[in-house]
């Protein structure tokens, strides 16, 4: 037993790790945002698929959570194309800062899903969380404009996170993030139709996007998920929530050593960043130790959260 809860730690570990890499690949590869979020719904979409055949699982859900899925997966496609292209106009250290709100505004958004009181630690949390996202803005103004995107990309995130976490009791995680990624290609889809986007050009990527792309559908987005999910059958809601948090820190880092140049940043946005990042473990630890009960609703986040 004690073998199973320590590799599915080292596997947690790895699955936070590749979730930081996916904005380095988010960086690296040379295309639109929205091209990519195209790409990788739809090959995520394709593996996932295939993965439920190979189980032998059923594609059917009711109509009225296909509709939920279809929208939900809307909000995942925005998520992704607004969190990309926070990338492709700033960077990704600046990007992974501002996703370290994403806890500050669950908290707050929580409530209203949940039937929950506000907490104060975590009020209290959010306004320090506040103060290190300013010392950000302050010194970093040339990234103003993929701050803004970023933070609507964690709104979103935390939005189709919240509704996922109620669709996942009644509905297999794999057949959920099928129909929510296949949704959110029909709605890119859509767009790139009305603004005859879609052209020869739009399917001939470098060798060197293919494979980037395909890594991030598969292992970043398909594989990631369905682990992320395995994991919590044998860890505690509370060890994965606050590994979790850990998602900029590993995406900072990894930014640092393999682009280097455009990621290195002044001395007060790495305080600033430290700021927030130990606002949200620590908030991680206050919650578990005061209201462990909430950490069941930290175990459906986590378990729908596929960024």
């Amino acid at each position: 037993m004690q073998n199973d809860k320590l590799k599915s730690y080292l596997s947690l570990h790895l699955i936070v790790f590749i979730w930081g890499f996916t904005a380095i690949l988010g960086a690296l590869i040379t295309i639109s945002a929205d091209a990519i979020v195209w790409y990788r719904m739809l090959l995520a979409g394709v593996f996932l698929g295939a993965f439920i055949i190979y189980k032998k699982k059923s594609f059917k859900v009711p109509t009225t959570a296909f509709l939920k899925l279809v929208f939900v997966g809307l909000l995942i496609a925005l998520h992704w194309v607004t969190f990309f292209h926070a990338i492709q106009v700033s960077n990704v250290s600046i990007t992974l800062s501002i996703f370290s709100l994403g806890a500050f505004f669950a908290s707050l958004l929580e409530p209203l899903f949940y039937g929950r009181k506000i907490l104060w630690y975590e009020v209290f949390f959010g306004l320090v969380i506040i103060a290190g996202l300013a010392m950000i803005m302050k010194v970093e103004v040339n990234y103003y404009e993929g701050m803004v995107f970023a933070l609507i990309s964690i709104l979103l995130g935390v939005l189709f996170t919240l509704m996922n976490g109620k669709l996942i009791h009644k509905h297999d995680p794999s057949v959920i993030s099928f129909y929510e990624f296949l949704s959110g290609v029909f709605f890119i889809s859509i767009y790139y139709l009305i603004q005859q986007k879609f052209s020869v050009e739009f399917f001939e990527l470098t060798t060197n996007n293919w494979i980037l792309i395909l890594i991030l559908a598969s292992i970043c987005t398909a594989y990631a998920f369905t682990a992320s999910v395995k994991v919590m059958e044998k860890l505690s809601p509370y060890t994965v929530m606050l590994t979790t948090n850990l998602e900029p820190v590993y995406g900072i880092i990894l930014a640092y050593f393999i682009i280097g140049g455009k990621e290195k940043m002044s001395f007060s946005f790495y305080v600033g960043a430290v700021i927030i990042i130990i606002t949200v473990i620590l908030n991680g630890i206050i919650k578990h130790k005061m209201t462990p009960k909430e950490t069941a609703v930290a175990k459906e986040q986590a378990s729908a959260d596929i960024l």
